[in-house]
Order: structure tokens, then sequence, then C-alpha cells
């Protein structure tokens, strides 16, 4: 649907857009109302307020939710399920204890860090924090000094690859709110991620390990060792079952071996690799390198394409992390099964997010707000990071952060000239930033963070509130340095 005339000037569609992101926020957090009901009942009310034809209300809602869980719900679905499968065999494990006997003991952390970049890719932040946390209590129980230098690492990876990186559904949803490519997305959310990562993960994990002493807590029960362990069955949690997965030695008698560390590699690799083909081909037949005709190049942007890569990445996941190993059909049905329903509210709230960005556009908002932004001369990918960051620190989720401020600057960007593909991809890693910083008491993941970690909130503020918001600035500078030079 395309734009139509606003039926109101700029200030009051601007006072419209304020507080309706002020009503969406109290409905939220003070009433407690589900954020995808909050979504809907606060969009309805701006196309109202916006004075939207009656009779396009319901279409420009819907046909906003629809094109959001076009290019989300897929790419959503299918990541879970990979990821799963990666948990369900124990290529966590596998990954981990890998990296540690190649860098060696005293690069543990980066070790640890770089594992989570890897698994971090397929699978949610909560779900990968979770799966690793065994192997990061064990490691550092193992190798002693402080949980931080171990486990910001870690956390701080699957941090960045959650904002930053496709699939995940807060940079998919993004990327389809402002029409940025995916596949541009994942490059820059890469060579931006990994360093921002080192820098304010990594690096400040290790100071943060020196200047807050934090002991490893006795809070897992089953925890894996590491491959360089010896079996010892007086101790609790050396079976070799635990070092597949956390699976109790009972099991390990009818459950397989885990996946080797180079299957594991090469199934995270590859989803990457052909999404890099499918860039990597579009970006030469734009360029008349190569024809965009032939059947070379249309075909590798096919098997290229996020949805198709994903799809092909995950039935060769079956089989070689399920029925390879010895599942039967019916249990790998069952894993696959099993990482649906946790994703579906993400799914949900994302495309009501992106319902809440059709109303906007409709109503005119987004032309009024460029229209501010170039009075005040403030560049497009400065007021995405501002926008993000502000949502990101009234609410806590960086998913909804990420949602609701592409739907606020996503007309802003239309309505601007001369932003080319790049500049739209590194919009989305600004945004991503923004819903990075300050995560706070209202964010699932400082209290999951603060639990396993079993660190108080004021530590907890000092070292993962303080992370949180190196990864976001750093990410929006590095964003905004390409921007000027690309």
């Amino acid at each position: 649907m395309t734009d139509a005339e606003p039926a109101l000037s700029a200030g009051p569609l601007l006072l419209i857009a304020a507080v309706a992101v002020g009503v969406l926020l109290f409905l939220i957090m003070k009433v407690k109302l589900h954020a995808f009901l909050a979504l809907i009942l606060v969009s309805l009310a701006v196309a109202l307020a916006a004075r939207v034809p009656l009779e396009d209300v319901v279409t420009t809602m819907t046909t906003g939710f629809g094109s959001t869980l076009a290019s989300v719900a897929l790419l959503v679905g299918i990541g879970a399920m990979l990821g799963r499968l990666f948990e369900h065999s124990g290529g966590a494990q596998v990954l981990a204890d890998s990296l540690i006997r190649r860098f060696g003991e005293q690069r543990a952390p980066l070790a640890l860090g770089v594992a989570a970049l890897l698994f971090g890719f397929p699978i949610f932040f909560d779900a990968g924090l979770v799966v690793f946390l065994p192997i990061v209590f064990t490691v550092a129980r193992r190798l002693g000094g402080s949980l931080l230098t171990y486990g910001l690492p870690v956390a701080g990876a699957f941090a960045v690859m959650h904002a930053f990186v496709p699939p995940h559904p807060g940079p998919v949803a993004a990327a389809g709110l402002i029409g940025a490519d995916i596949g541009l997305v994942l490059v820059f959310g890469l060579l931006i991620g990994v360093p921002t990562w080192f820098l304010g993960g990594y690096l400040f994990g290790l100071w943060a390990g020196r200047r807050f002493e934090l002991p490893v807590p006795n809070i897992l029960a089953g925890e894996p060792r590491t491959a360089d362990d010896s079996p010892d069955p007086s101790v609790e949690g050396s079976s070799p079952g635990i070092a597949a997965g956390g699976r109790t030695g009972t099991e390990t008698a009818t459950r397989p071996a885990p996946p080797r560390f180079a299957t594991v590699i090469s199934v995270l690799l590859l989803p990457m690799l052909l999404i890099f083909l499918n860039t990597g081909l579009t970006t030469l037949a734009a360029e008349g390198v190569v024809d965009e005709e032939s059947a070379f190049v249309r075909w590798g942007q096919l098997i290229g394409a996020t949805p198709i890569a994903l799809l092909i990445t995950v039935l060769l996941a079956m089989w070689v992390l399920g029925r390879r190993r010895g599942d039967s059909g019916a249990e790998v049905e069952s894993v696959l099964n099993s990482a649906l329903g946790p994703v579906c509210a993400i799914i949900l709230i994302t495309g009501a997010g992106g319902m809440f960005g059709g109303v906007l556009r409709a109503s005119g908002i987004g032309a009024a707000l460029a229209d501010v932004l170039g009075d005040i001369g403030l560049p497009v990918i400065v007021a995405a990071f501002v926008i993000s960051a502000l949502i990101r620190v009234a609410q806590g989720s960086a998913t909804v952060a990420l949602t609701t401020a592409a739907g606020l600057i996503a007309p802003v960007v239309a309505a601007s000239e001369g932003l080319s593909s790049v500049d739209l991809a590194l919009i989305v890693i600004a945004i991503a930033g923004g819903a990075t910083v300050l995560s706070h008491v209202n964010d699932s993941g400082f209290w999951l963070v603060s639990r396993f970690f079993q660190m108080d909130e004021k530590t907890t503020l000092k070292t993962w509130t303080v992370m949180e918001t190196l990864l976001g600035t750093i990410g929006f500078l590095l964003a905004l340095v390409l921007s000027l030079f690309l």
C-alpha cells in the first residue's frame, strides 16, 4: 500500500507519534499488557488519530503485519530449529572444547567467546547463554579466576549476534521494515559485530574479571566436562554422557557420541557461505561483471536466498546431527518441534511491530519526522541509533527496540534521497547498536545474567550493563564511520 496524503500537519503527527510510543511503553511496562496486543492496540489508535480513512485502517494494519511476517517467520522458525539441533546433539560442547584445545588454556576466554559467536549465529541470546553456562562454569572452575573472565565474553558474543546478525528476528525485521538487503546486513553485521565483541565483550570481560572477583556458583547440576578432563565416576558430572550435552550417565549407553568439530563448523558456516554467494553474485551482476540472466547466477541467487540457505542447512543438520548419529525420524521431528514453541511469541510480536511501522508510514508521520530531522541536520543513521536507544532504555527488549525503532525510522528512510543499499544496511546496524545499550532492570537479559552468575544488581549494572553499552556504542560508531566512506 502506498502512503496517502497526510490528513494532519507535521506538528500534530509528531505529537501523535510521541504519544503513541509513550502509550506503548506504558502498556507494556506498567499495565503489563502483552507486547503483541499492545502493538496492535496502539497501531489502531495511531491510525484513527492520524485520520487514516476508516475503510483503509484494517488493510493498513494487516498489510504491515503480513509483509513483516513474510520476511521474518521463515528465518526465525528455521533458525530456531537449527539452533535446537546443535543443542540436542552436543555440538556446543564440542565447539567449546575443541577451540580451547586449539587456543590453549591461557586464551580460554577468547576460545569460549569465539565458540559463542559461531554458535550464536542460529540460536537466540537466552537459549545460547543457558546452553553455554555449564561449559563456562566447568572451564572457570578448572582454570581458576573470576567467572566474569569467562562469562562476559560468552554473554557479549550472544548479545552481539542476537542484535546485529540475521537470522535473528530483530535485524531481520529491521531490514525488512526499511528495505535493506539481508545479505548486506549479514555481511556488515559480522564485519562490525566481531570487532565490536572483541573490544566491548572480550577485552572488557578480561578487565572486569580482574576488577570483580566472582566465584563460580553451584547452581547447575550435571555440568559438562571438557574434553581434557579425565573421567572419574566418583566426581559428579564427570561421566562421558554429561560431555555429550548435559545427559546423565544412564543415557550414555543409548545416546550417540557428540558430532565432530569439523562437522559442527561445516554446518555453522554453510548458511553464511550460501548467503554470501547470493550477495556476491547480485553485486557482480549489478556491476556487469557477470550476466544476471545466466543460469549459474540465477541458481546461485536462489540457493543463497536466506530462507533457502537456512532450509538447506537445517535439512543437512537433520541428517548429520540427528539421523546419522542414530536418532530416529520421530526423535529428530520432536527436537525440531520443540524449537518452534518458544519463538512463536517473538514472531508475532515482530509482526505486530511491522504493523505499527506500516501505520506510521500510511499516516505520514515518517515524512513529518524526516522534515524535522532535515531541519535540525541530524543524519538518518544517527537518528536511528538515538531512537532505538531511547526505546531500549524505556522498555528493555532489544528485539522490540529494533522492530519499533525500524518502524519509526522506515518512513524517514523512504523520504530520504540518495541512500544506497550499503547505507540501508548500516542504518540497520545503527538501530541494532541503539537496541543493545544500557540493559538494566527492565531487560530479561539483565536478570538472566544476574541470577545465573549470582551477582547482585549493583555488580550487574557495573559489569553487564556497562558491557552492553560498550557493545552498542562501538557498533554504532563503526557503522557511522563506514557510512562516511562507503
